[in-house]
């Protein structure tokens, strides 16, 4: 079950993180890849490490905020693989604030990159998918876009992540008809460039261990298994789905 072999799965947000976790998880299963993010050198050691995997990967810088680099990476896929099967949406970045303090630039910020972009992924994507009629469509959004936190000030996020869990539902309901799936997948807390700060404090562990079920952060990994159950075939009758790991955060 779950033999991604000869799929060409896109992800972008690749060059670290959980980009670069789902994307090693997604070639151990035999699917061919294209990673995207703006980093290219990290792409490109990225892509190394795949290949050695015995898949084909192919790395495209692309700022996920600007519509044409998103064409145009989208135009690269579709002219090495003729074709692509899965999108994950992965790429995202966020300033953090509260509702009364909250800048115009850091809202605009967080809005672009959390949300604007993954509708300009998938529409790039989507049209490709749309041609074969078949795809997957699996978005990163969290368990801060179920629900709010205590902890830290981050409106502009959830806010961000909230919209990416009801686009995924109003994409699922749209594409259908295309034999095309849509699916997000809400991380609890993992540690990436962009958390291990402040995951790592006493305060935030502390806070971490009240309300976190399983009681301890998410592993590396430890969001393949989903990923890829949503990019097989087995789940062809699966779309709409908001599917929390979070260790019970969102249970509780």
């Amino acid at each position: 079950m779950f033999d991604l072999t000869g799929r060409v799965v896109v992800v972008s947000g690749a060059s670290s993180g959980l980009g670069a976790q789902m994307t090693k998880g997604f070639a151990g299963q035999g699917a061919d890849l294209v990673i995207m993010a703006r980093r290219m050198e990290k792409l490109e050691a990225l892509a190394e490490e795949v290949r050695a995997m015995g898949v084909k990967c192919v790395p495209i810088q692309c700022d996920v905020t600007k519509p044409e680099m998103v064409n145009g990476a989208a135009a690269q896929a579709e002219a090495a693989f003729g074709k692509v099967d899965v999108l994950v949406n992965c790429a995202g970045s966020a300033k953090n604030a509260g509702v009364l303090d909250m800048t115009d630039e850091e809202w605009d910020f967080t809005i672009d990159t959390d949300m604007n972009s993954v509708f300009y992924v998938t529409r790039a994507f989507g049209n490709i998918m749309k041609k074969h009629q078949y795809g997957r469509i699996i978005n990163i959004a969290s368990m801060y876009g179920l629900v709010g936190n205590t902890a830290l000030d981050m409106v502009a996020y959830h806010t961000s992540k909230g919209g990416v869990v009801n686009f995924t539902r109003a994409v699922a309901a749209e594409l259908a008809k295309y034999n095309i799936t849509c699916n997000a997948i809400c991380p609890g807390y993992f540690e990436t460039e962009l958390t291990a700060d402040t995951l790592k404090t006493d305060a935030f562990t502390a806070y971490m261990k009240a309300t976190v079920p399983l009681g301890r952060y998410g592993v590396s990994g430890e969001l393949n298994a989903g990923a890829i159950f949503l990019a097989s075939d087995e789940a062809a009758y699966v779309t709409g789905v908001i599917l929390p790991i979070d260790g019970g955060y969102t249970c509780v």
